[in-house]
């Protein structure tokens, strides 16, 4: 079979392994088309070419990079074109311009059609975003959501075809992994937290639980940048917490391994907002996968992911995160413990091979199903 994926998200380096694990797959000849960057709120993130073994990645030229409903694709007919493909994997929301630009071409071929969504809470959207996303919904042949929320969405809003919950990207274990001398140290604990700094991520909520631990030994790093960042660094002040907190710049993708391996704790402190709710949070795998202790906030998608392998705090609630934070700091052999049940789930769950089969099983049964 062959596949041609539309997908933004895959210029992201440490992404590109489970593209390298679907094209191991039998019969499957694949090629993955992507932009040559993507802007969001932490600045402009350029293609890596880090994991490209096995499978052909190609760059198109993009329109309105950054504009998350508005961007598009302009020669993707082209690549179409080219490649005659029996699949065309739309790795984008189905109500952007960019799905139903992509769409167009796919469906005078006559290929088989999917789109991915994260998208976990229902939202009406005002023309043409609204007549894009029904023509979407009718149209496509499969779709793959992230998480089961995902799936209650889009079948509340009408879309009635075959659908499976697969997350976007698993993690591999072989990048993320313990380091060799896993034993927990007796130095300052260290604290990590990685992603953007919007109100939505909370990152005040940790620091705020973390001033209420001055009597013990800790450090935390802080991974990303955003809008907040002025406001964080002025609560740092304010808390007195500057000696103990570092601010850092976002990391490329393939230095991430490296920099789980520092972290003996990872925190992911999201509160709900009105249009927004966690969905999944790439950093929970990836620590997890190194056998770091996570706790998290009971936002969107992050109880479903840590399991009972972390500890899960309600979302908002300094106290309760200042006491878990406690708990796994004073206790080493628990954290240990956390680590271990960690990777365990992330093994038996979220690898990048097992996202591959089960994407690589949508597509069989595609191309199973007549047209």
């Amino acid at each position: 079979m062959r596949v041609l994926m539309l997908s933004k998200a895959c210029i992201v380096g440490i992404y590109q392994r489970k593209l390298e694990e679907l094209a191991r797959l039998p019969d499957i000849d694949l090629c993955v088309v992507v932009p040559p960057s993507w802007r969001d709120s932490q600045g402009e993130t350029q293609l890596e070419r880090a994991y490209t073994d096995g499978y052909r990645l190609e760059v198109t030229p993009i329109r309105f990079n950054g504009n998350y409903h508005l961007h598009y694709y302009p020669a993707f007919a082209t690549h179409v074109a080219a490649f005659q493909p029996d699949i065309v994997h739309i790795d984008e929301e189905p109500y952007n311009l960019a799905t139903w630009m992509a769409l167009r071409p796919a469906r005078r071929l006559g290929a088989k059609t999917l789109f991915f969504s994260w998208q976990n809470i229902r939202r009406n959207y005002p023309p043409p975003f609204n007549f894009m996303e029904r023509a979407a919904l009718r149209s496509v042949d499969h779709a793959i959501v992230g998480t089961d929320s995902a799936a209650a969405v889009w079948r509340d809003k009408g879309y009635t075809g075959p659908l499976a919950v697969i997350p976007q990207f698993g993690v591999d274990p072989s990048l993320f992994s313990p380091p060799a001398n896993a034993a927990v140290a007796a130095e300052s604990v260290r604290i990590g937290y990685a992603g953007r700094l919007w109100i939505g991520k909370g990152v005040d909520v940790l620091l705020k639980a973390l001033a209420q631990l001055p009597d013990l030994d800790w450090t935390l790093k802080i991974i990303g940048s955003g809008p907040e960042e002025p406001d964080l660094k002025q609560l740092c002040y304010e808390l007195q917490l500057g000696h103990r907190v570092s601010f850092n710049p976002w990391l490329p993708s393939t230095e991430m391994p490296r920099q789980m391996k520092q972290f003996d704790i990872l925190v992911i402190p999201s509160r709900t907002r009105a249009s927004w709710k966690e969905q999944y949070g790439r950093v929970i795998i990836e620590a997890m996968a190194t056998g770091v202790t996570v706790i998290g906030s009971d936002s969107g998608a992050i109880p479903d992911v840590i399991g009972d392998a972390g500890l899960v705090f309600p979302e908002d609630n300094i106290g309760q995160l200042a006491t878990q934070l406690r708990r796994v700091i004073e206790a080493p052999d628990l954290r240990r413990t956390l680590g271990q049940q960690a990777r365990a789930r992330v093994l038996e769950h979220f690898t990048q091979k097992q996202v591959a089969e089960k994407t690589h099983a949508v597509y069989s049964t595609l191309m199973d199903t007549p047209n």
